[in-house]
This record gives C-alpha cells, structure tokens and sequence, in this order.
C-alpha cells in the first residue's frame, strides 16, 4: 500500500463511522416514535444536513386596511383585514391585494392559499386568494363566525330572526351555497367542514349550554346525531382525519364519534382555560392555576389526549401562534419562541419594544411577526 492510499483508507473508515452513528440515531428515533404512536417524520434530518431555507421577509410591513387589524398567513403572503377592507402582502412588503369595504369588527380564517374575511356582528363577507377576489357578498343574517377547510369550502354562522335562531351555510370551493343546516334557537357559534367536505358539525350555545348537530352527507335537513352536554361551555371544535370530532370544553378535551357518542380524553376541570390552538398541526392548551395570578402551564397533547409535551408558566400570555413547526408566545416582557417539545429556541425579540404591539403570528420558515394597531415588525429565530 504506497502512501497516498493511507489517507483514502483513513477517509473511508471515518465516513463508514458516521454513517453507522446516523443509522443507528435515525433507528433509534424510529423505534421512539414508534412506541409513542407517532409517525416518524424526518425534517429535523433534512434539516441538520441539508439546513432550511430561510424566508425572506422585510423587517416592518406596512398594511393600510384601518383599525382592529387582524392577521394571517397565506403560503407566502399576509393577509390583513380591518375596517376599510382586506389587503395581501407578500413577504417582502409588495401589495398583491387590495379589496375596498367597511366592517366594523373584522375577523380573517385562511386555509393556507385561501382566506375569508368576515364582519363579526355585520353582514360583510370576501373569500380570496393571494391576487384576487374569489367571493363577495352579504349575509342576510348577522354574522357570528366563518371557517374554511383545506379543499376551499367555507361557511358562514348567522343569526337570524332577531338573534334567537343560527343557521350555518355551507358554500363549495367556487363560492356556490350547496348546504344551509337551521337550528331552532341558540348561536351558531362555530362551524366545521371535515376534510373531504361531506360533513357539517356545527356548535350550538343554548341557554342550558352546548349542543353539537352533525350533518352527515349533508343531504337532509334534519342532524343525523346531536350531541349535548348541558351547562358547560364548548368553545372550539375540528375534525380529525378518521372522521371523528374533537371538541374543547372549559373543563376538557373530548371526541365525538360519528353517532354523537362522546369521549373525554383530558380533563383539567382544576385549571382555568386561558388560551388555545386546536388544528391539524398542533393541539396546544394554555391552562392557569386558580387564584395564583398567570401562574400555570403550556401543554401540547396528541388526538388521544396524552401529553406530548408541557411546560410551566408564570407570566400572561397575550398571543399565540404556531406554524412551521415551532410556537411563538408573547407576553407582555417579549416573544419567545419554542419547538414542538417546548424547548425555548433563541431569537431576536429579546429587547425589542412591545409598545402598541398586541399580537404574534408565526410564518414558518424561522420567522414570525409581531402585530399592533401601527406597526408589523419581523421576529427571526436565532442561529
């Protein structure tokens, strides 16, 4: 063997060492994730050898839609609603939407590529896209909520008749009403389309408390099943991808099956409900110790109620956001952010003036923003 050949073998036999390390680090984690009942999933690989493309953003951005500004992320643009209309922006600050009209309490749900901006207590509703308009119309009944599902189809909640009776209206993804399910008294407070857009379940507030009526098929006036559970507030629903219904209450976090049979599956009638995320990403809940000022705890949960991940907490937390795979939390010190363990990440919000700013939205890609009524700054991971 001459001496040149060393080096090669030395090479060879270092590299074979680090392939073997990985390859038992990456059957290690599938084996975890196995026994934990999670489906392994390989971006943080991709993301130690290949690392992640950064997004680009301006570092303020400035929207023009009026007071009560609300926000959300739309694939690579911003959209912003608020008492003179809905505008889009991309990540660099370039205007690629702007729609002209009043509402006086403006709210906005996006799906990723579409949004809906709607007047809570009014009659004004817009669906869109990045570039342009896809719907607009107004509501003959007062407006209470609206949600839009990932093929594109929305509904809106309205009061009608004097406020006594909801009725939730089901529109397909070019904008056409194919669906209205009419409840005979309460708020329709909150609607949910499941993922293939066959099924309405809508939360029902009633004087002796929460009642949820399925459709399912959509095809018939009258709810297939009608769940109750009296006295106790229900603020938040979704569909889970087998077809069954998670629910959250003030007191715990339940399923509905496809018959109206229910299941808790975390309780925390100990703790009071001070914030939440309930999507296809993350299930995330902001509980607090009673009578010990903000004091209580982060915890992310999976479908079946077992906690995944969980945190303390001493301050208030002001805003929350999740996308991209990690969680941005404002209080009123700062933002911080965190992985999806709950492990503090570093930034660069720390220092950074909270004067007027009110809320947070994560973007993804190592970025979020920080929101108020004058300024929309962008808030970066750190190395």
């Amino acid at each position: 063997m001459t001496d040149n050949d060393k080096p090669k073998k030395n090479w060879q036999k270092i590299v074979g060492a680090v392939f073997s390390i990985i390859s038992l680090i990456v059957l290690a984690y599938i084996t975890i994730a196995l026994i934990q009942g999670r489906t392994p999933t390989f971006s943080w690989f991709t993301d130690i050898f290949g690392g992640s493309a950064a997004i680009e953003v301006a570092d303020e951005l400035h929207f023009d839609v009026g007071r009560n500004r609300v926000f959300a992320d739309m694939d690579g643009h911003i959209a912003a609603a608020g008492v003179l209309g809905v505008q889009v922006l991309d990540y660099m600050g370039n205007e690629t939407l702007r729609e002209n009209f009043r509402m006086d309490r403006p709210a906005i749900v996006t799906n990723g590529s579409r949004g809906i901006a709607f007047d809570i207590g009014g009659n004004a509703v817009r669906v869109f896209e990045s570039g342009r308009v896809l719907s607009s119309f107004d509501t003959s009944g007062i407006i209470v909520s609206a949600s839009i599902n990932r093929n594109g189809w929305f509904t809106v909640n309205t009061q009608e008749g004097g406020g006594r009776r909801g009725m939730s209206t089901v529109f397909n993804d070019r904008g056409t009403a194919v669906f209205r399910a009419n409840l005979a008294s309460g708020y329709a407070f909150v609607s949910a389309l499941s993922p293939d857009s066959r099924n309405l379940a809508v939360l029902n507030l009633t004087d002796a408390g929460s009642r949820i009526p399925r459709f399912l098929g959509m095809n018939q006036a009258e709810p297939s099943s009608v769940f109750v559970l009296d006295n106790t507030l229900i603020v938040d629903m979704h569909y889970l991808s087998n077809g069954n219904l998670l629910a959250l209450s003030t007191q715990s976090l339940l399923v509905i099956d496809r018959g109206g049979e229910m299941r808790v599956i975390y309780e925390f009638d100990g703790h009071r409900l001070g914030g939440f995320i309930l999507d296809d990403d993350i299930i995330l809940l902001n509980l607090l110790d009673y009578g010990v000022g903000q004091s209580g705890r982060l915890l992310i949960l999976n479908e079946r109620g077992n906690i995944r991940a969980e945190r303390p907490t001493t301050r208030e937390i002001i805003s929350m956001s999740y996308g991209g795979g990690f969680l941005a939390v404002m209080t009123g010190d700062g933002i911080e952010f965190f992985d999806t363990g709950l492990n503090v990440l570093p930034n660069t919000a720390s220092g950074m003036s909270m004067a007027g700013i009110n809320r947070v939205l994560a973007l993804g890609g190592a970025v979020a923003l920080a929101a108020g009524e004058h300024t929309v700054t962008a808030v970066r991971l750190g190395d």
